[in-house]
């Protein structure tokens, strides 16, 4: 998300190295470079206009500090600028009510409403220890209750039954009932969606949400459509109380103009980001990490939460144990970090918290994707148990068996152990203590380096246990 972004204000700030001060001549061109920037992200031109007011105005009244150059000082004023645009900071889930809280989800058919009810309900149960229950009154469009059914099944939360033939307000305050008989915490209703908003659409959503008074209406909505987001999300407003939006499909948008234009034009802030299609990928929605997201600086913090909740910790310190005892780092610990990876959301997921990750070429970007994480592997599923402990074994029918059993070419095997052997060089520095060696090695790899050790990282200071397959 805001690759397009990314790369223009990288571009705006390196015209300003190399000048001594701010001047009403740079700051004219890059006040320009940057709303040409946002208009290209697809932000609603009256919040374009406002936040270029703004930078331009706070930066020719800014005094240079003698520490900062005129790139560091724009950067801050647009950072500050952008935090303000986005709400400042996480507004989270009011769920202070009289158990069981409803939380009604509402928005246009295709948004994702329905996967995101049921990312949300594993969000509650995982992060806020919640018993949760969904009930879908989608009673229009075909196998939508089935659907919130496998979803509820993959997440663990309990799903209320309902059919196409019973009626959208009585399948609400059924399902609202049978939460207080099983004492859930949280309720979540899927409405149904329509392709536009429409006089039918508002007055049946109205109706329910009459009916079960909620503590949340979540308005779902998808980034790809930029403004028109920020433009339905205001028709749903005037029609009901929303609490607050749900943007999804953020992995599939360079642009990022929904999120810059939502909290400015309909006064309600982003609760939640849908980053993918897995029931783990959605987070919080946090302004400030976001701008230092744009602003190409990453998101540290947030890669270190995810580190937290998410990497088998025992598993770290034991592969750690495991390599200061002098034991070999094989092709199993290699798997055991992919699995890690993958857990973690993948490896685009991790890249793009990382600082400097907009600088870093497509085509390395490319090696790195979740498409080539998945063929390793499924290749080293291909391997015997004995192959995995002893690679040096897998010689050339070798090759072509674990080749064929894992539909690759026996050069991405050659590839898969060329990376292990690099890894596995890398994990022997650990042995007497070169943990820190290895982390320089590490860092001069790739782009603005990693977070270093302690926060939450496992021992070494890497997810998960050492170091990414590159």
């Amino acid at each position: 998300m805001f690759e397009n972004l990314q790369d223009r204000f990288s571009g705006v700030l390196n015209n300003l190295r190399g000048q001594g001060r701010l001047t009403e001549d740079n700051i004219k061109d890059a006040v320009r470079e940057v709303r040409m920037a946002l208009l290209e992200a697809d932000v609603a031109l009256p919040v374009v206009r406002r936040f270029v007011e703004e930078v331009r105005d706070k930066a020719l009244g800014e005094a240079v500090s003698k520490s900062l150059t005129p790139g560091q000082v724009l950067i801050k004023i647009v950072n500050d600028e952008l935090v303000a645009l986005m709400g400042e900071a996480n507004e989270s889930l009011d769920l202070s009510a009289q158990p069981p809280a409803v939380v009604l989800m509402a928005g246009l058919q295709g948004a994702g409403k329905t996967t995101s009810v049921g990312k949300l309900a594993r969000w509650l149960q995982e992060k806020q220890k919640k018993s949760v229950m969904v009930v879908s009154c989608d009673v229009y469009r075909p196998a939508a209750i089935d659907q919130l059914e496998t979803v509820a099944g993959e997440v663990g939360a309990e799903f209320f039954p309902s059919s196409g033939d019973q009626d959208p307000v009585e399948i609400a305050t059924a399902a609202l009932a049978q939460a207080r008989k099983r004492f859930k915490d949280v309720l979540i209703v899927d409405t149904a969606g329509r392709l536009h908003v429409d006089p039918a659409m508002m007055d049946e959503i109205k109706a329910v949400h009459a009916a079960i008074d909620p503590v949340e209406t979540l308005f779902v909505v998808d980034a790809m459509t930029g403004q028109d987001a920020a433009n339905t999300a205001k028709a749903f407003d005037e029609a009901l109380p929303l609490t607050g939006v749900v943007l999804t499909k953020t992995d599939g948008d360079a642009r990022g103009g929904a999120a810059l234009s939502i909290r400015q034009i309909t006064g309600k802030p982003i609760k939640f980001l849908g980053t993918g299609e897995r029931s783990t990928a959605l987070e919080p929605f946090h302004p400030d990490r976001v701008a230092s997201r744009i602003l190409g600086m990453g998101d540290v913090v947030s890669l270190v939460e995810e580190v937290q909740s998410k990497v088998d910790q025992d598993k770290a310190e034991k592969l750690v144990r495991k390599l200061k005892k002098g034991k070999d780092f094989d092709l199993a610990d290699f798997k055991e970090q992919l699995d890690q990876m993958v857990k973690m959301g993948g490896m685009m997921g991790l890249m793009d918290k990382l600082p400097g990750m907009n600088q870093v070429p497509d085509h390395l970007k490319d090696k790195a994707s979740d498409k080539e994480l998945g063929k390793l592997v499924a290749i080293i599923n291909s391997m015997t148990p004995h192959e995995r402990r002893f690679p040096a074994l897998i010689k050339g029918s070798r090759k072509r068996r674990i080749a064929a059993g894992s539909g690759t070419q026996v050069q991405d095997v050659n590839k898969l152990l060329k990376q292990f052997t690099q890894m596995q060089k890398m994990m022997k520095k650990m042995k007497g203590g070169g943990m820190a060696k290895m982390m320089r090695a590490m860092q001069g790899r790739m782009p603005g380096g990693f977070p270093g050790g302690g926060g939450g990282f496992p021992p070494g200071g890497m997810p998960p246990g050492g170091g990414f397959p590159m």
